[in-house]
């Protein structure tokens, strides 16, 4: 594929995660992402054969690996799983208020309303979930901690629940209460 190949297929997956991450699977119809992207109707379906799932599931991918990258920045930087975790959410934190409080985790509206019904949305949310879960596992265990794993699940479930309860309430004060939790947790 090309260079505009690529750029294409990119300004795609970005709508996609836009619209996913704003109105959730439902509020991103193929009409919308060709909209949003400026692409031709053309290039969705060359570029995603597969449909909307794949082209949401690829999405989910892309914003996983994204987030994943960011994660592993903080990881470097932080002297301990305590700081990362306060760095993660304050970076989550910062994304969802700068949005409007409209995206959140580019991953859960999928997980909510399709990982039930689809299988293929289901493996791309699951891997998703496991990429983040073990590379916060991983810095528990280097930092010694008991039981990194039920830790690492326990952690992304309050972050996970943190970012659903600050855009409900339209308020940080969830990721500030969770961040003091998770602080004491570790």
């Amino acid at each position: 594929m090309g260079r505009k190949g690529e750029e294409t297929r990119g300004r795609l997956l970005d709508a996609t995660r836009d619209l996913i991450e704003t109105g959730g699977y439902f509020g991103a119809g193929l009409n919308q992402v060709v909209a949003a992207s400026g692409a031709p109707r053309g290039s969705l379906y060359f570029h995603f054969p597969g449909g909307k799932d794949q082209l949401v599931g690829e999405s989910v991918r892309r914003a996983g690996r994204e987030i994943g990258e960011a994660v592993r920045e903080l990881a470097e930087a932080a002297p301990d799983a305590e700081s990362l975790v306060a760095g993660v959410l304050g970076l989550l934190g910062d994304r969802l208020e700068t949005s409007g409080w409209r995206k959140g985790c580019p991953v859960a509206t999928v997980a909510l309303e399709m990982a039930a019904t689809s299988d293929p949305l289901h493996e791309v949310c699951s891997e998703v979930y496991g990429s983040w879960e073990g590379a916060l596992r991983d810095r528990l265990a280097a930092d010694g901690h008991p039981d990194p794993a039920d830790t690492a699940v326990t952690v992304l479930a309050l972050v996970e629940g943190a970012l659903l309860l600050a855009r409900a309430h339209r308020s940080r004060e969830p990721l500030d209460r969770v961040t003091r939790r998770i602080s004491a947790l570790l």
